[in-house]
């Protein structure tokens, strides 16, 4: 009798190591592949470390997109902003269709080495009239931009000379 508790116990604690083995890779395969969201004003607050692959959202700046052709690829940078602070990015590629100044979009890269520009791996832009990202919606309101019960969001030309609305006037 002792052996088949002997066993019994054996088998119990396989199968608990074997689960736990799996459920750390799991999570250790989902932390890999997490992209955080952040917004220009983020970004220069937290300064993300070089290599680490998150998402900027906000609207492209006016008069910022610039493109070259290198090496038969093209080049752009343009800035991202959230209304109160802007990030150059630089992508080396062919964009959306839908991308323009002063649309909304969201990069999805890291920060060069300089510490002050985004390499985009990937530009999504915003896909219609009444679209957007929540991430991007978030940024607005806690940047004091907009508030959905006053109407829709403004107009991305006019973030530029928006002032922002102290809470205590």
């Amino acid at each position: 009798m002792k052996a088949r508790k002997k066993r019994r116990l054996y088998l119990v604690l396989a199968c608990g190591i074997g689960l736990g083995s799996a459920s750390a890779l799991s999570l250790a395969a989902f932390s890999s592949t997490l992209t955080y969201f952040l917004a220009p004003r983020d970004v220069l607050q937290k300064h993300p470390a070089p290599g680490l692959s998150f998402r900027l959202g906000g609207i492209v700046q006016a008069g910022t997109v610039t493109t070259t052709i290198t090496n038969g690829t093209p080049v752009t940078t343009f800035e991202v902003t959230d209304g109160q602070a802007a990030v150059p990015v630089t992508y080396s590629g062919v964009l959306p269709d839908l991308f323009r100044e002063g649309q909304g979009v969201v990069a999805i890269g890291e920060m060069q080495r300089n510490g002050t520009t985004f390499s985009a791996d990937e530009v999504l832009a915003k896909h219609g009239a009444s679209y957007m990202p929540k991430d991007v919606e978030q940024a607005l309101r806690s940047a004091g931009k907009w508030n959905p019960k006053y109407g829709p969001p403004p107009a991305a030309a006019s973030w530029n000379t928006m002032a922002v609305k102290n809470s205590s006037s």
